[in-house]
């Protein structure tokens, strides 16, 4: 590097010249339109096979029974979910809607 320059060489150097270039124009050039061919009938895409996933569930086993101490029935609920509370809790829930009385029995995965 040479010691010897002058400031403002320096700040050419560093910043660029402090003149704006020569703006050269250049005109756009519209590319070529191409010919519209006849239009052929759109087929539509084929489905892709959606591999079954594994859902978990949980088999919920209730006895139920309008009366108390008296005539139950065995009742099984289906639950999709990995959680035996909200299984448990979703199996009580549907049984409340027509049995009074509802005793869990066993909650287990299928």
């Amino acid at each position: 590097m040479n010691p010897e320059l002058t400031e403002e060489e320096m700040r050419r150097a560093l910043f660029g010249s402090p003149a704006p270039e020569e703006q050269v124009s250049v005109t756009p050039v519209q590319a070529p339109t191409p010919e519209i061919a006849p239009a052929q009938p759109a087929i539509p895409p084929q489905k892709k096979k959606v591999a079954k996933t594994f859902t978990p569930r949980l088999k919920v086993t209730l006895r139920v029974g309008n009366e108390f101490e008296g005539k139950t029935h065995e009742l099984i609920h289906e639950a999709d979910t990995l959680s035996t509370l909200l299984a448990e809790q979703e199996a009580v829930k549907a049984a409340r809607k027509k049995y009074r009385y509802v005793e869990l029995v066993s909650v287990k995965s299928m």
